[in-house]
C-alpha cells in the first residue's frame, strides 16, 4: 500500500470519527418507553362519521361525515365546526347554540367511524429500505417488524445510522437506532416498542463517512 493510500484512509477515519462524535442524536435507549406515554384523548378528524344525538328531538339529530373544511352541518346552526374537537366538547358547544332555538338541549355526540384515526395511528418507515412503508400500528409491535415488513434493509443502507423520530409533547424528536446490530448481531438493545406516529428512516451509505 502506498504511503497516500495510508493517508486517504487515515483521513476517512478521521473525518467518520469527527462525523460521528458531532452527530448529536440521543441513544433510542434514552427514549421514553411507548408504555409510560399516555394515550392522548381523541379527537374529531376530517372523514371522522360523527352521530349527534338531541334527546327529545329526534329531527335535530344527525350522522355525519366531517367535511375537508372541518365542518359539519347542523339543523338550526348551519355550520358547526368539528375537527379538532373532543365529542364531549362538541356536544356541549352544540348543545349551547341550540339553547337558543330550543329548551335544555341534552346532546351527545358519537365517533362512530374514527377514518382520521387511521391516518394519525400509523408506522412509517423511510430511506434505503426494501419498500418503504406507512402501515397500521399495532400493539407489541416493534422497530425490527416494521423493518421486515418493508422488506429489510437495501445494500447501501447506512443500517447502523438509522434513525427513531418520535412526538413528544407535541414535537418530534430524533434517536439513534443501530438496524445493523438487530439484523446481523441479533442484539436486541434498540430494537423498541413502537408507538403511533413514529417513522424510521434508514440513510444512505456515504463516502465521508468511509461506508463505501
Amino acid at each position: 500500500m502506498t504511503t497516500i493510500t495510508y493517508v486517504r484512509t487515515g483521513l476517512i477515519a478521521i473525518l467518520s470519527l469527527f462525523i460521528a462524535a458531532c452527530s448529536g442524536l440521543p441513544s433510542s435507549a434514552e427514549m421514553p418507553p411507548a408504555s409510560e406515554l399516555q394515550a392522548e384523548p381523541y379527537m374529531i378528524g376530517v372523514g371522522d362519521t360523527v352521530s349527534v344525538h338531541v334527546w327529545r328531538n329526534p329531527e335535530l339529530g344527525q350522522s355525519i361525515v366531517v367535511r375537508p373544511d372541518g365542518y359539519i352541518s347542523m339543523p338550526l346552526m348551519g355550520d358547526v365546526k368539528a375537527e379538532g374537537k373532543k365529542p364531549e366538547q362538541l356536544a356541549e358547544e352544540i348543545s349551547a347554540t341550540l339553547g337558543e332555538f330550543i329548551r335544555t338541549p341534552e346532546v351527545t355526540v358519537m365517533v362512530t367511524n374514527p377514518l382520521s384515526k387511521e391516518f394519525r395511528n400509523r408506522v412509517r418507515i423511510t430511506g434505503q429500505v426494501g419498500s418503504p412503508q406507512s402501515v397500521a400500528f399495532q400493539p407489541g409491535m416493534t422497530v425490527l417488524d416494521v423493518v421486515l415488513m418493508a422488506g429489510g434493509v437495501t445494500d447501501f443502507a447506512a443500517d447502523s445510522r438509522a434513525v427513531l423520530h418520535r412526538q413528544i409533547n407535541g414535537e418530534y424528536q430524533s434517536f439513534a437506532l443501530d438496524l445493523e446490530a438487530i439484523l446481523t448481531d441479533g442484539d436486541m438493545r434498540t430494537n423498541h416498542g413502537l408507538q403511533p406516529g413514529d417513522v424510521i428512516s434508514v440513510p444512505r451509505k456515504q463516502l465521508l463517512r468511509g461506508e463505501l
